[in-house]
């Protein structure tokens, strides 16, 4: 049975996130974890005045019951959503810190993957995503479904998984990709990103290998990216490839922060569009 952790904070993108994620998962059996975080503190004693904290104990016991009835009205969407009989759906709520409160639950539940939708972009600054996604990609070690706010579910024909060839792939990580290739039947696209024209060192080709043997009775291919605006690059092999998905290992955080976290030019929409897989060792 997979384990789904779905941080929501009852926004349409996070509602998209949802969606996205009963048809990426419809063919399996899944139990998913539906997590609002109240970042509000508990402590109703810190005013001077007791009767100013009395009446902020109310108002806050107030917000917890409206945002469990709003957790309850999410529960009751996803159900009547859901393709598979088999899909579980279970409220969480939690008044602290995002990252210790997603950490708890992924211990606590044995969660396979986090899905969280990305924000909506504005004129200025359209492709970052939230700092809150940020944070948990960062610390929080468990592989993580990035979701843009324009992503619809579609077949999923081809991931692209990019790499320098420079780490050794460890089974967290190769296993995760090899889950997603398979439960999409998708193709996998390997993009290798060098900063300039150079052979491969000898560790560097082994480890090429080492994905071509794995992968070796699933449809793929090898490609490099060189003397190019990565993110124009990327760009362009998502359109050429019709590229449906887009893995990184997570330890490849200079990359994810340049792709995911800055502003770049407005002929990029894959950020949009794309979902990403971060893949934690």
């Amino acid at each position: 049975m997979m384990n789904i952790l779905i941080p929501t904070d009852f926004s349409e993108n996070a509602h998209n996130a949802i969606r996205y994620a009963l048809d990426y998962f419809a063919a399996i059996p899944v139990n998913f974890y539906i997590l609002h975080i109240s970042q509000k503190s508990s402590d109703f004693n810190t005013h001077e005045e007791e009767a100013d904290g009395f009446f902020d104990q109310l108002e806050s016991k107030q917000v917890i019951q409206n945002t469990l009835g709003m957790l309850q009205e999410e529960i009751k969407t996803c159900k009547l959503l859901a393709k598979n009989a088999e899909h579980s759906f279970f409220p969480l709520f939690e008044n602290g810190l995002l990252v210790e409160a997603i950490r708890k639950h992924v211990e606590e539940k044995e969660i396979n993957y986090i899905l969280m939708g990305t924000k909506g972009a504005s004129k200025i600054n359209r492709n970052k995503i939230g700092s809150n996604s940020s944070d948990v990609i960062t610390k929080v070690k468990c592989s993580i479904l990035i979701i843009p706010e324009n992503a619809r579910f579609n077949k999923i024909k081809n991931i692209a998984f990019l790499t320098d060839y420079n780490y050794i792939y460890r089974n967290k990580v190769i296993n995760a990709l090899s889950q997603s290739l398979q439960l999409q039947e998708a193709a996998l696209r390997v993009l290798h990103i060098r900063s300039q024209k150079s052979e491969l060192t000898v560790s560097q080709t082994d480890n090429k290998g080492f994905l071509h043997y794995f992968f070796r009775e699933t449809k793929h291919s090898f490609h490099f990216l060189e003397n190019k605006n990565i993110e124009t690059g990327i760009q362009d092999f998502v359109d050429t490839w019709e590229i449906d998905m887009i893995a990184i290992v997570a330890k490849n955080l200079n990359l994810i922060q340049r792709l995911l976290f800055k502003p770049i030019i407005n002929s990029i929409n894959y950020q949009s569009e794309v979902p990403f897989l971060i893949l934690h060792e």
